[in-house]
């Protein structure tokens, strides 16, 4: 009885060795699990699968980054409208321009090459101007040209130049009361209605205007016959306005009739807008627009318009290409424009 007691004694231990044996390996195949990834059989996709290994590996991940473009205009100044219409400059140096060809720009699913690729990506052709207010705004056509070299050709976009109509601000409404008036009505200015309308101020006006005051009588006449022929005459009355223009502002502009040569512009441009009239503003009128426009966003502290900015600066190089130069002693035009010899 004592020799069956101590075999079953043995047995039991060992068995009891061989549960704690299965219990360490278990333990050591869970740790290993938490380790090592483990990897999916299903019918997911393998890529997937081992995008999935290499993030949870970092060390296993072979995949290459994405290639950052290099900006090449990072770090170009801006362009400014206002310094662009006193001298010439170029969009571009030379320096500059060599980054551009490296960079490898493409437009239109093609390489080009170009000053001011960059800008002429973000021009779009018209620009967020909400609905019922494009007739606010001077169309100009901008031209802009760029090298397509596997073609070995020059090709010429165009694109349009928005300029908001600013109309004249009046700060104390007894100083200019019949331009006041005549905004408020939404009126064109007529000088000879208002010289009528205003006997005692007659004097003043023809001392101001008195060598030009048969374009106004023309004006004012192809006011009254509107009706007749309101496309013909708009055209007519806005070139004529574009002259009379070069003459303010005048004694009598200044002390009691306002800047009311440019609310007849911006009141013949909206007119035309609606009209769809088809009119083209001389490069004066759209420089002195353009001017109207920058006064107005400096004063109000208003935010830098890359777009503008750009195109206004190639309106100024191709409508006066020429500005900003002088005359060298060598050049064969010096002893008429040297000014110390008058």
């Amino acid at each position: 009885m004592a020799e069956n007691e101590n075999t079953d004694s043995s047995v039991d231990d060992l068995f009891e060795d061989i549960l704690a044996m299965n219990s360490e390996l278990s333990e050591d195949q869970n740790s290993t699990d938490k380790d090592t990834p483990s990897i999916e059989t299903s019918d997911s996709d393998p890529a997937e699968t081992v995008q999935k290994q290499n993030v949870a590996n970092p060390e296993l991940d072979h995949t290459k980054p994405k290639r950052k473009r290099r900006d090449p205009f990072k770090d170009m100044d801006q362009v400014s409208s206002s310094e662009a219409a006193l001298k010439s400059r170029d969009l571009a140096s030379r320096s500059e321009l060599k980054k551009i060809q490296k960079a490898g720009v493409r437009l239109g699913g093609k390489k080009v090459v170009t000053d001011d690729v960059k800008k002429l990506k973000s021009l779009v052709e018209d620009p967020d101007i909400p609905d019922g207010e494009i007739e606010n705004y001077y169309r100009e056509p901008v031209r802009i040209e760029y090298y397509i070299p596997k073609e070995s050709r020059f090709n010429v976009e165009t694109r349009h130049l928005y300029i908001p109509l600013l109309d004249p601000e009046i700060q104390d409404p007894d100083q200019f009361p019949f331009l006041k008036k005549h905004m408020d009505e939404d009126a064109f200015f007529d000088l000879i209605t208002v010289m009528n309308d205003n006997p005692g101020k007659i004097s003043d006006i023809i001392d101001s205007y008195g060598n030009i005051m048969n374009l106004y009588e023309t004006n004012s006449r192809l006011y009254r016959e509107m009706d007749e022929s309101p496309e013909e005459n708009l055209k007519k009355i806005f070139y004529l306005c574009e002259v009379l223009l070069e003459y303010e502002p005048t004694i009598a502009a200044l002390e009691f009739l306002g800047p009311f040569q440019t609310w007849n512009l911006n009141w013949l441009i909206r007119n035309m807008n609606l009209r769809s009239i088809e009119f083209a503003a001389s490069d004066k009128t759209v420089s002195y627009l353009i001017k109207m426009r920058n006064i107005y966003w400096e004063e109000n502290h208003l935010e830098y318009d890359e777009k503008f900015e750009v195109l206004a600066a190639l309106f100024y190089e191709q409508a006066y290409p020429n500005r900003g130069l002088t005359y060298e002693k060598e050049d064969y035009f010096f002893d008429i424009f040297d000014k110390k010899r008058f």
